[in-house]
């Protein structure tokens, strides 16, 4: 269950409530009538109020509004006389009513499916200002500073924090445009490896902006090999490997730190020599970019291509974890968690 926001004015009554949600629910009940304001954006509000007077509905109105906004979906549980109730409550726009007196099991089921739902437009709200934002800062004539790319961090991170990589990968999917799309599938995809990695603060910032910047050098290629509806020939194949080094030559007196900048080159280097530019061997490559080349590998692989269909989670990380000698073993088993929280149903069982 994700986070809950009850709202009510009952504070015994709605305690009941929780404890009918099951053990240790992700739930912060809100007094109505306590004019602190909860903290943080919950996956879903409930509002548990019996008496819905013209000052309690203006209560509820101000806590609503930027939570309503900001994607959470609203259930009201209806008191009393339903009827009455649930015309009142009409006036606050629920996303649903609910009798008070509901089944538990019911009620369970509807929190869930609205959860899903509210996690999903969330995902899809965020998922179009990052991709706004690839279009103002990385597809224009703007030079892309460290600056520019902490912005860019802070809102796939925020997203990641709102509505997990699941969604997160399930609304940039939808996208058309193939470079925006890989770039913050990627970005997701490691910041969500961060967490599950247990990193700190600082650390889940770098390896959530590495992946941001790690290909930056595809701007500089034809949208004719970009775009592509088909397999690149062999010649075409050369340009596109050359973004990595045109990446590097693009940030390398922009500010950024050397770990940014190796990133950006070297995303492509196998642990065995076998990658490009350089040809780099494993004592050469440090573990940020071994990371991102984990997220990079297996984000392709999900996506849909002209040429090939989509793979699951499954299919692709059976391929991710026979490129042995290639990438690190102990990363790419540490990045399983990821592909399971994508692909719960198709998680291998060894």
């Amino acid at each position: 269950m994700g986070r809950l926001l009850l709202i009510s004015d009952d504070l015994s009554r709605t305690e009941r409530l929780v404890h009918f949600l099951g053990p240790d629910p992700c739930c912060t009940v809100q007094d109505l009538y306590d004019d602190a304001v909860p903290l943080g954006l919950p996956d879903l509000i409930v509002g548990d109020v019996a008496r819905l007077t013209s000052e309690a509905m203006m209560r509820l109105r101000r806590m609503l509004e930027p939570r309503r906004a900001a994607g959470a979906p609203f259930l009201f549980l209806a008191h009393g006389s339903v009827a009455r109730a649930e015309a009142q409550a009409r006036l606050l726009d629920p996303t649903d009513i609910l009798p008070a007196l509901i089944v538990p099991e019911r009620l369970l089921a509807r929190i869930d499916r609205l959860q899903e739902v509210g996690g999903s437009a969330v995902a899809a709200r965020m998922a179009d200002e990052a991709r706004q934002f690839f279009d103002r800062t990385f597809f224009s004539d703007q030079i892309v500073t460290p600056e520019l790319a902490s912005t860019g961090t802070g809102l796939i991170a925020r997203a990641m924090l709102h509505c997990g990589i699941r969604d997160w990968l399930r609304a940039v999917q939808r996208f058309d445009e193939g470079t925006h799309r890989h770039c913050l599938i990627v970005t997701g995809l490691a910041a969500a490896f961060a967490t599950k990695l247990g990193f700190v603060d600082l650390d889940s910032y770098r390896l959530t902006k590495a992946a941001l910047l790690h290909d930056v050098g595809k701007t500089r290629i034809s949208a004719a090999i970009l775009n592509k509806p088909g397999r690149l020939t062999d010649e075409q194949m050369a340009v596109m490997r050359t973004h990595a080094a045109l990446g590097y030559d693009m940030l390398v007196d922009s500010g950024f730190s050397p770990e940014m900048l190796q990133v950006v080159r070297s995303h492509h280097e196998m642990l065995d020599g076998s990658g490009y530019p350089d040809g780099l061997q494993a004592p050469e490559i440090p573990d940020l970019v071994r990371l991102v080349t984990i997220c990079d590998i297996y984000g392709a692989l999900i996506e849909p291509r002209p040429y090939r269909a989509q793979m699951s989670g499954a299919e692709a990380y059976g391929i991710v974890q026979s490129m042995t000698g290639r990438l690190d073993a102990d990363l790419v088993a540490a990045f399983r968690p990821i592909m399971t929280a994508f692909d719960p149903a198709g998680a291998p069982n060894s």
